[in-house]
């Protein structure tokens, strides 16, 4: 995923990942409804465009809306129009994106935002391709290929009573679910590379050097919880920290809210960092100061001089066994008395070649 000059485009090798696109080519023919679903910036609207562009459709209108973004009172005219004088300000007819999209497709993101009303009418639709403009009379027809997404759970909304389960199996025709970053860590560093060139020529730069072994280490080991829209800010920021053109990126800015004097709610308690954040991470400058501190308390006297890369290591190694063997091997436990999620966990057995232990 990319974005200004450069345009949009799926990228990775991963197994998850060529599933999906796999399932994409499958769906793309077919004229029914498609949900797509998963975690904020895995990339559901590029997932969207190829639907539309391997589509018969692809040569007709791909219009896109956030539901989101726009009010409840607007979003109805925006999807179905209106006419002239259908309300206060309403000066002329207002043609909405179910009949501009007409013989193309519509993506609808944040669907589970839409109001019971909305759901009713956009059940209409999809059933028998009709509507009416706000404040019109006149039955309105359009043949529309319907994609929807969301990263909510619409089968428990459902439940709830919060969406409309008739609609639900309208759009379920068949659901695309998109994995999220941290479980496609072989394209971790084909979308960081890919990031990292573009952010290069953005800022006028010959070329891009790298990635130090360290940056690379951190960029595998985090948990990602944006997906794919963060780790593309990261390393766009991170690059453009860089100051020196020629020399590889070492420094990842994780967090650009990172400093001595950042701004707290005055009320707020003082809390433990949360999952995925860059003081649990063994490459962040935090990080090695407080494994650094924690060896120190270990062992206050150290014959001096140490290897020190080495000794943390061999700390972190040592306290990831002992942890291990308390807890019969099992990670889920490990990793809660650690201190850290299941994936930041699996990060570092895999960092230390500590998988293959019982």
């Amino acid at each position: 995923m990319t974005s200004g000059q450069h345009g949009e485009r799926l990228l990775g090798e991963s197994p998850a990942f060529m599933e999906v696109l796999e399932h994409v080519s499958q769906m793309a023919p077919l004229n029914k409804p498609v949900l797509i679903v998963g975690e904020r910036g895995t990339g559901k609207e590029l997932i969207a465009a190829r639907l539309h562009f391997l589509s018969t459709r692809w040569d007709q209108e791909f219009i896109k809306m956030n539901c989101a973004a726009i009010s409840e009172s607007l979003l109805e005219t925006e999807l179905f129009g209106h006419d002239a004088g259908a309300f206060t300000g309403a000066q002329k007819l207002h043609r909405g994106r179910f009949e501009r999209a007409d013989k193309g497709s519509l993506f609808l993101d944040e669907l589970a935002t839409t109001s019971p009303l909305v759901q009713e009418k956009l059940l209409r639709v999809i059933e028998y391709g009709e509507y009416e403009r706000v404040g019109g009379s006149k039955t309105m027809t359009t043949d529309v290929r319907l994609i929807a997404a969301t990263n909510a759970d619409l089968p428990g909304l459902a439940q709830q009573g919060r969406f409309r389960e008739d609609l639900l199996d309208r759009l379920a025709f068949d659901v695309i679910t998109l994995p999220p970053l941290r479980t496609r860590p072989e394209d971790v560093l084909i979308l960081a590379e890919h990031f990292a060139v573009n952010m290069a020529t953005d800022l006028g730069r010959a070329y891009f050097p790298g990635f130090s072994a360290a940056a690379r280490d951190l960029l595998l080991h985090y948990p990602w919880p944006g997906n794919v829209r963060e780790l593309k800010n990261v390393v766009e920021r991170s690059v453009y920290r860089s100051h020196n053109p020629e020399a590889v990126v070492d420094y990842i800015c994780l967090d650009p809210f990172d400093s001595p004097y950042r701004l707290k709610s005055r009320n707020a308690a003082v809390a433990s960092p949360a999952d995925g954040a860059a003081t649990d991470l063994p490459a962040t400058p935090d990080s090695t100061g407080t494994t650094a501190s924690r060896l120190a308390a270990a062992n206050s006297n150290p014959a001096l001089p140490i290897d020190f890369r080495q000794a943390v290591q061999d700390y972190e190694v040592g306290l990831i066994n002992a942890a291990l063997a308390s807890n019969q091997f099992n990670q889920k436990k490990t990793a809660d008395a650690l201190g850290v999620t299941y994936h930041q966990l699996r990060g570092y057995l895999k960092k230390y070649d500590l998988l293959e232990q019982p």
